[in-house]
């Protein structure tokens, strides 16, 4: 199986560069396996209606955190770095771009990073940040290089403050545009809750409280999970064999009572519906630890391709994916590699708009 198999031509005009501004009035491309028509064009707004009443609705409740900083290099020229300015893509003498992907430690914090340029920093450098050049309110030593380019980073200072102050949304690089204000709150989920995501798990941006008042109407249950999205989100597939590829390490955690509420609806065969690949990346690798789900926390690091077997999910919500990239192969192992395709390159026909602020389909 070659990354080449998943590939698809995708016009860069269809790629969204804002959401809209009623979150559910995007586009759903309905998509079957079995029985009526493989592909059916939608509103989200009719996502509620092609639930049953016995389905458990999963979401992601991680929220995304300003993780793109700008900061300058030790023995560099000072600089003074408003966050009223966003960065241009250009670098000024010194300048230093961080993109946090993953905590490591708490105290003193210690996380997981790209860093921008990258081959000048060595191991032992350190990083400044803050408006003031003189005396920086947060500084970054670099403690190793990873496998895939990152680097790991010790933070002193006042982390939270510095990070919440002059953070950046980090926009997925498809995003053509520095990041808003708006986008602070635009891309997050309205579940989101929990601290520590890179990327936000956009299947549910797509919600309000509208949509899931009508869910709740139906006497329809939900559950929460956490995954932290991480660094697979923007790291390409190295190998052009799939099966030599393998994936970050992603923070997930589930609680007592999405554990119970899991449980409980597959004792009673009841379907289970992610809301995003990354509530089905988070089941299906529990499942893998044991039969039944408990109230737990750990790193997932599952690549799901097709030739899986589902254990737990039987829907699927997500958006459009990137060509050749592992979220576009666990869409194809859930829906089929030739009808996951078929409906991407109707997508394409249909002017549906794709990634992270575009359209969604929902797989049954």
């Amino acid at each position: 199986m070659l990354v080449s198999d998943f590939d698809y031509l995708l016009p860069p005009e269809l790629i969204a560069q804002h959401p809209l501004a009623d979150r559910s009035a995007t586009r759903m491309m309905h998509v079957r396996r079995y029985g009526g028509p493989e592909i059916d064009n939608l509103q989200f707004r009719s996502f509620p209606d092609l639930l049953s009443p016995d389905d458990l609705v999963v979401f992601n409740n991680t929220r995304v955190l300003p993780a793109r900083l700008f900061g300058r290099r030790s023995g560099s020229r000072a600089q003074t770095l408003s966050p009223q300015n966003p960065a241009s893509r250009e670098f000024l003498t010194g300048r230093v771009e961080v993109l946090l992907t993953r905590q490591i430690q708490a105290d003193p914090p210690v996380w997981q990073a790209l860093v921008r340029p990258g081959r000048k920093l060595g191991v032992g450098e350190k990083i400044f940040f803050g408006e003031d050049a003189e005396h920086p309110e947060l500084t970054a030593e670099i403690l190793e290089r990873g496998e895939f380019g990152e680097r790991t980073l010790r933070f002193t200072g006042d982390f939270w403050g510095t990070v919440n102050r002059i953070g950046h949304i980090p926009l997925p690089p498809y995003i053509d545009r520095p990041d808003t204000a708006e986008d602070r709150e635009q891309y997050q989920t309205i579940f989101a809750r929990e601290l520590g995501s890179v990327a936000a798990p956009t299947a549910g941006l797509h919600f309000t409280r509208e949509i899931l008042d009508r869910i709740a109407a139906r006497g329809i249950e939900t559950a929460e999970l956490t995954l932290h999205v991480g660094l697979g989100t923007f790291q390409p597939l190295r190998h052009e064999n799939v099966e030599e590829n393998h994936l970050h390490l992603e923070r997930y955690s589930i609680s007592a009572d999405a554990a119970e509420k899991l449980n409980r609806a597959r004792r009673e065969g009841r379907r289970i519906v992610a809301v995003g690949t990354t509530i089905v990346r988070t089941l299906e690798f529990a499942a893998q630890q044991s039969k039944e789900f408990g109230e737990q926390s750990g790193d997932a690091n599952i690549f799901i391709y097709p030739g899986y077997e589902f254990r737990v999910v039987g829907g699927m919500l997500t958006n459009f994916h990137l060509p050749k990239s592992s979220l576009l192969m666990l869409v194809s192992a859930f829906a089929g590699t030739s009808r996951a395709l078929r409906a991407y390159n109707h997508a394409v026909a249909e002017r549906y708009r794709f990634f992270s602020y575009g359209d969604c389909m929902f797989i049954e």
